[in-house]
C-alpha cells in the first residue's frame, strides 16, 4: 500500500459523519443515506483502494454478475393483493393440523376453564383456534395475554402443559 493511500485512509478516520457523506459522493458519484460512521469509512476506503489498485479482474466481475441475479433480490414485501389465497388456505390448514396433532389440547368443541383473579376464564376449542368472550384467537397464549395483560405460555396458564 502506498504512503499516499495510508494518508487517505488515516484522514477518513478523522472526518465527521457529514464530511464522510460528502467524501462518499465524491468517490462514488451518488449520495448516501447512511450516517453510520464505520460503514462510510469502510465503503470509501474500499473504493479508494479499488481505484488505486485497479479493482476486480474482468473474470471476477463476470462471475459476480452471474451470481447476482437481480430478479431474485426482493427489497420490499409483496403487496397484500398479490398474496395467493390458496397459500393462505394452505397455511390455515397447516395450523389446524398442528392443533389436531397437539396431544395437550382437548377435542374440538371442548371448553377449557380456569379461575383467574376471582373470575372464571372459559375458552372454547375450535378447529382453527380458540374462542374467548365472543372473539377468535389463534393460540392459548394470545388469550392468556388478553386476560393477564402480559405474555405467558397458554398451556401453562390453562394448566395443560403436562398433559399428553
Amino acid at each position: 500500500m502506498s504512503l499516499n493511500m495510508k494518508k487517505e485512509l488515516a484522514a477518513l478516520e478523522q472526518m465527521t459523519v457529514g464530511r464522510l457523506q460528502e467524501r462518499y459522493v465524491e468517490v462514488f458519484g451518488e449520495p448516501v443515506r447512511s450516517r453510520h460512521r464505520q460503514y462510510l469509512i469502510r465503503r470509501i476506503a474500499w473504493r479508494l483502494q479499488a481505484n488505486a489498485e485497479g479493482g476486480l479482474s474482468e473474470r471476477a466481475l463476470r462471475r459476480a454478475e452471474e451470481l447476482a441475479n437481480v430478479a431474485d433480490v426482493r427489497v420490499t414485501p409483496p403487496r397484500a393483493e398479490t398474496i395467493n389465497r390458496d397459500e393462505i388456505r394452505c397455511a390455515a390448514n397447516a395450523a389446524r393440523a398442528r392443533m389436531a396433532a397437539d396431544p395437550r389440547l382437548p377435542q374440538v368443541g371442548s371448553q377449557i376453564a380456569r379461575k383467574h383473579k376471582g373470575r372464571t376464564v372459559t375458552v372454547t376449542v375450535l378447529a382453527d383456534g380458540f374462542e374467548y368472550e365472543g372473539e377468535r384467537y389463534g393460540s392459548l397464549s394470545a388469550i392468556a395475554k388478553a386476560v393477564t395483560g402480559s405474555h405467558i405460555n397458554g398451556f401453562r396458564f390453562f394448566g395443560l402443559e403436562g398433559k399428553a
